[in-house]
């Protein structure tokens, strides 16, 4: 009778909570949430967090609220999306350095952003583009690689937002692909474009939101872009796969993430919401450089174990490290 009634209390308990769970993620978000940007302001990480963040806003009658929070080449920010609540106000719209690279880069991290973070929604895939000056004397890839070939070894170089960045690794890839020695020389922000426009560096690889403007205003000739097929932000421009490096494919990416333990039904929503609002954004993103992809969260998942092992490679071949 007794161990009757305690199952009987237990299962009222059980069903009030269970009840109360079900109707915080129907009411959710029922208060601001804080999407952590790992980078600083107008980068392309915050253009695209801002501009789901809004649509977001407007649709669910909630404040998304943006915090930069960047340093350490994006581990800063990541970290503390990795270590708040699980309970849906805090996600990260991330990218491809911080959960694909930085986990081989760096060695002393304090936190695992394949275990402490789970996949939302893959948001955009942004093509890094093989921009040059216009006064170098080459305007296709095919004359790019026998230029660079001619070259003797270290005397051609290429700049890069930093060490250990798409941007840098890119270029390694491509070298180490067509077998040419050329110098790396790391910037931090806009110098390492300001260069190759003054025509101090020779090329280099750059996401296409961040030299798309310079490249239709005639600073930067854009020379073929990393991504396996033809970006709808360049049209016309080629790939390097389809110009005999069919496996070539780097670049950047960006998508949302959640604290590990964030409920499913909270991860569902969000994914839910997030496809629903790249359909008015297609257009300003294929503007501004971005591709949008979206998709479910076990594609972004499954995306990212497969761009990790990619990257590992690639960290461990160039030597690169973390300065």
């Amino acid at each position: 009778m007794i161990k009757s009634i305690a199952s009987l209390l237990l299962s009222s308990v059980l069903g009030c909570v269970l009840s109360a769970h079900a109707q915080n993620v129907q009411e959710y978000p029922s208060k601001p949430v804080k999407i952590i940007v790992s980078f600083t302001a107008g980068g392309t990480t915050d253009i695209i967090a801002r501009s789901v963040g809004l649509n977001l806003a407007e649709k669910l009658k909630q404040p998304f609220v943006i915090e930069n929070k960047p340093g350490s080449g994006g581990n800063i920010g990541t970290e503390m999306a990795a270590r708040a609540p699980a309970d849906g106000y805090t996600v990260t719209i991330a990218s491809v350095g911080p959960i694909a690279i930085n986990p081989t880069l760096y060695k002393d991290l304090r936190f695992d952003a394949l275990v402490d973070l789970v996949p939302v929604v893959l948001i955009a895939d942004v093509p890094n583009v093989l921009v040059i000056s216009p006064n170098l004397p080459v305007k296709s890839f095919a004359e790019f690689v026998a230029y660079a070939k001619s070259k003797p070894a270290g005397t051609l170089n290429y700049s890069s937002t930093g060490t250990g960045t798409s941007s840098h690794l890119s270029s390694f890839m491509l070298m180490d692909a067509i077998g040419v020695d050329a110098q790396h020389i790391p910037y931090k922000g806009a110098e390492a474009l300001n260069d190759l426009i003054a025509s101090r560096v020779d090329f280099m690889f750059a996401t296409i939101p961040s030299v798309i403007s310079q490249i239709k205003g005639g600073k930067l000739r854009a020379i073929a872009v990393s991504s396996p097929k033809p970006s709808r932000s360049l049209p016309g421009v080629p790939t390097v796969a389809e110009n005999g490096f069919p496996d070539f494919s780097a670049g950047s990416w960006f998508g949302m993430l959640a604290p590990k333990g964030t409920p499913q039904a909270i991860i569902d929503k969000l994914n839910k919401e997030v496809n629903l609002a790249m359909i008015p954004l297609e257009h300003r993103f294929i503007q501004e450089g971005a591709d949008p992809v979206g998709g479910t969260a076990a594609y972004f998942q499954d995306f990212i174990r497969a761009e990790h092992l990619k990257w590992k490679k690639v960290v461990i071949d160039s030597g690169a490290t973390p300065r």
